[in-house]
């Protein structure tokens, strides 16, 4: 009777492991598209600079956004292409409504550096918005919206 057992999960196992192993997949998964894409050929090759308004660069290095200030067009989803520049170090960016300790309206996901992420920004009316690292609460910088 065991030996009856044993060759019956035997052959369950194999029917599961064959069923899982074809040589088409099934399924894939394709992540949604981000509300507004924007082509990376439209990002300049400078530094912190772009030809594209609705593309804002950010980076974290020694534990320090660079730069502080930035500026995003209002009432309109802009991405943050934001780069991680500390390795192993665990970044993001979080938007809050005027200051660091204002309502949070946008938290990006964290990572480690080294890496670049971009973000899709929901549009924000013009104004001041403070720009945080959720992990490390003194990296603060301004994001203006106009």
């Amino acid at each position: 009777m065991r030996h009856v057992r044993l060759l019956s999960v035997a052959l369950l196992s194999i029917g599961i492991v064959s069923g899982c192993t074809t040589a088409s997949a099934g399924w894939t998964y394709m992540p949604a598209p981000s509300m507004t894409p924007i082509p990376s050929s439209a990002a300049s090759a400078e530094p912190g600079g772009s030809s594209n308004p609705n593309l804002v660069h950010i980076s974290a290095a020694n534990i320090k956004f660079e730069p502080l200030t930035v500026t995003a067009p209002a009432a309109t989803s802009f991405q943050i292409s934001f780069e991680n520049k500390d390795p192993g170090t665990p970044h993001n960016i979080a938007l809050h409504q005027g200051s660091a300790s204002g309502p949070e309206l946008f938290k990006g996901v964290v990572f480690n550096g080294v890496e670049t992420r971009v973000y899709t920004v929901p549009p924000l009316d013009a104004g001041a918005y403070a720009f945080v690292c959720t992990v490390h609460p003194t990296m603060i910088g301004t994001l203006t919206a106009q």
